[in-house]
Order: C-alpha cells, then sequence, then structure tokens
C-alpha cells in the first residue's frame, strides 16, 4: 500500500484544526502534539513546535506503507537498474520508519500505517497534495515510481510530473533552482466557489484565480502572521483536479 501523509510542523494547531475542518477533513489520529486529519483521499500529519522555531510553517513529505521491510525490498528491487538502493529502514525519533533517498540529495520517510481507514466523513473530493520542487525532475519522478507512485497526465505542462497514490493521494514533481524540498497543496474534484464560500464563512479569507494551468483556489495560511519567518507561504492553494 502507499498513501501520501506529509507533516506540517506549526506553531498554530488550533488555527489549522479550524481550516483542515472547514475544508473538509476529519481528525482521526489524536496524539499530543501530533494529530492527524483525513481528507477524502491523503492525509495530513501536524507536528506542534514552538512559534519561530526553524520548523515552524515547513513541510515534510512523507507517505504511509502496510509493511516497512517489504516496502524496503520493493522499492530496492525496482531501482537495481539505476545501480541504487534508495530505501533504508531506520529507527527515528517516533520509531521504525523508512528513508527514501534520490540522486538530488533530498529524502524523505516512509512509515507505517497506524490505520487503514479514511475518514469515512471526510469531504470524498478533497485530496492532499504533497510536492516535490528539484533542480532534477527526471530522478525524483523516477523514485516516485519505485516507490510505487503511478503516473498520471499532466496537461501542456513540460518539466512536471503528477503521481497518484494507490491508497490516497496526489504527490507532485516540480523543477526549482536550489536545494530540493517540499511542499504542501490540495486538489478538488468539485466547484471551487463552493469551497471558497465555506471556507469564507468559516472565517478564512480565500479567493479563486486563473491560472496558466487551470484555476486555483488559494486560502489564507494559518501560519502567515506577523513577524512570520520568510520562508513561511502566505496562502495555500487548492486546484481543480483535471481528467
Amino acid at each position: 500500500m502507499l498513501r501520501v501523509r506529509p507533516l506540517h510542523f506549526t506553531s498554530r494547531l488550533d488555527s489549522w484544526d479550524s481550516l483542515l475542518t472547514a475544508l473538509g477533513m476529519i481528525r482521526t489520529e489524536n496524539d499530543a502534539g501530533w494529530p492527524v486529519f483525513d481528507a477524502g483521499s491523503g492525509r495530513l500529519a501536524l507536528h506542534a513546535v514552538p512559534a519561530g522555531a526553524a520548523e515552524d510553517g515547513t513541510t515534510e513529505l512523507a507517505v504511509e506503507v502496510g509493511d516497512l521491510a517489504e516496502f524496503a525490498r520493493r522499492t530496492n528491487l525496482a531501482a537495481e537498474e539505476d545501480g541504487r538502493t534508495p530505501a533504508e529502514l531506520i529507527t527515528a525519533d517516533h520509531g521504525e520508519t523508512c528513508r527514501i533517498t534520490a540522486p538530488d540529495g533530498f529524502s524523505f520517510l516512509a512509515d507505517k500505517a497506524a490505520h487503514g481507514a479514511m475518514g469515512a466523513d471526510a469531504d470524498p473530493a478533497l485530496a492532499v497534495v504533497g510536492v516535490w520542487f528539484t533542480e532534477d525532475p527526471a530522478a525524483a519522478s523516477r523514485t516516485l515510481q519505485q516507490v510505487g507512485a503511478r503516473p498520471r497526465p499532466v496537461p501542456d505542462q513540460d518539466e512536471t510530473a503528477d503521481f497518484a497514490a494507490k491508497n490516497g493521494g496526489i504527490l507532485m514533481v516540480r523543477p526549482a533552482s536550489g536545494t530540493p524540498r517540499s511542499g504542501l497543496g490540495f486538489e478538488y474534484d468539485g466547484g471551487l466557489e463552493p469551497l471558497r464560500d465555506r471556507l469564507a464563512s468559516a472565517g478564512f479569507q480565500a479567493s479563486v484565480t486563473e491560472e496558466a494551468f487551470g484555476r486555483t483556489l488559494h486560502v489564507a495560511s494559518p501560519d502567515a502572521v506577523a513577524g512570520a519567518a520568510a520562508h513561511v507561504p502566505g496562502t495555500l492553494w487548492i486546484s481543480r483536479r483535471h481528467a
């Protein structure tokens, strides 16, 4: 199995709880300082950090799998033709996990899923999107295929790649200069205006814009407060799911 489950660090858990609830996500894990929310497709984990911490407002790409050892075996088998063994079983602060390292030096974790069922009451149209920004999109795309992500068409875009995880969520590769990094977004398989109105009624500023690749809903990020670090994005994006 493979499910997208990014990890977002924030000093504003309550505000994120309110935003994710307004988006139609359901809290399915409630460990102190580490809540997890299910969308119709994919999950998002939050991790509390002090205000002003270096991690505050950042997102780490991460996935969930069923069996760590089997996942590592299959990933390394798929990468044999590249002469690489990208998957390594390790012990992290939160327990046993698998670290995947790509040719560009970027790494992310695959954790064992705590539970299989998605939140039954979550909005089925909403999907969690993990984004990988890199100077080597081709190698990043190969790595995601090696972990079992399934390519899907990207309309009229060069050097980009989209992938669906079998058990929920979307992974995107986007070209970018500098050190590889992660990003967070959402997709919505429905009208963006009703979602915008739902967010507005919950007190969140949101607007729909026309982008080169389609229509996008932008909503103010809970992390974008006075004194926030320069790396904190001012808005989160929710794109209209393409066919």
